[in-house]
């Protein structure tokens, strides 16, 4: 979303698969803050109600947070290289210069031996995918799980993961939505 969507318009990017909103520009609310405001006496902000980054902190509507307009094309660009045009295609592939057999000496040491002690999870997935590139989506919400795209011998592949260095992994409401 680059720009503003309120009333009845918030339900159809609320429905869709992934919102990219940019900062400081893009807001998604039912109902305004003038509104709000007269109906409840209680003031807020454009951005507080339903800006880019409470739709990615706090909401978990948005998966994706853009500095800018730029960036905001950019990111669906990424996102749009790891899935297919339609349902009857496969995701399109990239070529890498990684072997697919390619030992990585790092994973022996990544996961301590203790199960009480943390680790973040996206170390082991740098580590294991092409070209160490790992693409997440909803990056800034539900920390304690972490999913996103990135390929293996080219190819596109999902990972959803707890991610023990926040909250131990545990998954709590967020994390399950």
């Amino acid at each position: 979303i680059m720009g503003p969507c309120a009333g009845g318009a918030v339900y159809s990017p609320a429905l869709t698969d992934f919102i990219v909103m940019v900062e400081k520009t893009s807001y998604m609310f039912v109902t305004g803050p003038d509104v709000l405001k007269t109906v409840t006496h209680e003031e807020v902000t454009k951005e507080e109600l339903g800006g880019a980054r409470t739709h990615n902190t706090t909401s978990g509507v948005a998966q994706f947070l853009a500095r800018n307009d730029e960036e905001c094309l950019l990111l669906i660009r990424e996102l749009m290289s790891f899935i297919p045009s339609n349902n009857l295609e496969d995701a399109p592939t990239h070529h890498t210069s990684d072997p697919v057999d390619r030992v990585e000496a790092s994973l022996n040491s990544l996961v301590p031996a203790e199960s009480n002690i943390p680790y973040d999870i996206k170390d082991i997935i740098h580590a294991v995918v092409d070209d160490h590139y790992f693409f997440e989506v909803q990056e800034l919400y539900a920390k304690n799980l972490v999913i996103g795209l990135a390929r293996l011998d080219g190819r596109s592949v999902g990972f959803v993961a707890n991610q023990p260095a926040h909250l131990a992994g545990c998954l709590d409401i967020e994390a399950s939505i």
